[in-house]
């Protein structure tokens, strides 16, 4: 295989795997979005695509992984996805003690 063939085989591979991060970005936004109008249901069910999703994701890095640009890229990505987090889990604080006292006061386990 000569280098220029080698070097579009790693773009494409690292394009798909920054895609999978974009993706995963996308529904966290989603799930911000959702959680901002109290609608957990979406939430929740926006989760589970994440989770599909990273899935995805950790399977295809084992076949390759992020050229340097484009790892620049997934580290910006990352701190957006985290800053979603952040604010989703603030966001849910209240509706998780009203769940737990609606169950009588036990601690509430999340999974």
């Amino acid at each position: 295989m000569n280098t220029s063939s080698t070097y579009t085989q790693k773009k494409i591979m690292s394009t798909k795997l920054l895609n999978y991060y974009e993706a995963i970005e996308k529904a966290s936004a989603e799930m911000l979005a959702a959680a901002r109008t109290g609608n957990w249901d979406e939430v929740v069910k926006l989760e589970g695509a994440c989770a599909v999703l990273i899935a995805q994701l950790k399977n295809a890095a084992q076949s390759g992984q992020l050229m340097q640009n484009e790892a620049k890229e997934k580290s910006r990505i990352m701190q957006r996805i985290l800053l979603n987090d952040a604010e989703i889990r603030h966001l849910a604080e209240p509706w998780l003690e009203d769940l737990d006292n609606m169950m009588g006061g036990r601690p509430a386990v999340l999974h």
